[in-house]
């Protein structure tokens, strides 16, 4: 692969694990990916579902991203690059969907909520996302919780290790309500 991972880097693999447990992925169902950015929930995601939709608004992104589909051999994720509105505007309904971008996110929540069927899950690294986030999904009567991660990775110190904290990142999860 040669080109430059996107700013932001991927979600780390404690992280989407617990953010894919939250989601409850089905075998055949079909997801949503907003914000997609390298495309690993994507990826990690389209081994379980019957198609995965992937939006992102840099280019660079879902050129990274396809190309790493490409490369693990995943064929069932559609790429969009583009605004989530937008998208989201002509989307299919979705059984799940997960968004890891916070672009114009009060906008984004309610349509997410009527296209998809059961679950979304938001990851948040700022408290001011994870505020609105909330709240937004609160006045939307979607709101089943929020799960703060604070992951460490261990590594060689000297002769011992030492623990390096990850970013805590905060997962909010809230009902879908589209009817199928």
């Amino acid at each position: 692969m040669v080109n430059t991972m996107p700013a932001g880097g991927p979600t780390h693999d404690e992280v989407m694990a617990i953010s894919l447990f939250k989601m409850g992925l089905r075998n055949g169902d079909t997801m949503l990916d907003l914000g997609c950015g390298t495309g690993k929930v994507s990826i990690a995601a389209a081994g379980l579902a019957k198609k995965v939709y992937a939006v992102d608004r840099r280019p660079e992104a879902i050129t990274y991203a396809s190309d790493a589909a490409k490369h693990a051999g995943v064929t069932n994720i559609e790429f969009y690059s583009g605004e989530a509105a937008g998208f989201l505007a002509t989307a299919p309904v979705v059984d799940c969907a997960f968004v890891g971008g916070s672009q114009q996110i009060e906008t984004i929540l309610p349509v997410l909520s009527r296209k998809v069927r059961r679950v979304i899950v938001v990851n948040a690294v700022l408290v001011s996302t994870l505020a609105t986030v909330t709240a937004t999904m609160q006045r939307l009567g979607i709101f089943r919780e929020a799960v703060h991660v604070q992951v460490s990775r261990s590594y060689p110190l000297g002769q011992s290790i030492m623990f390096k904290p990850i970013d805590p990142v905060y997962i909010i999860v809230g009902s879908g309500a589209a009817c199928s």
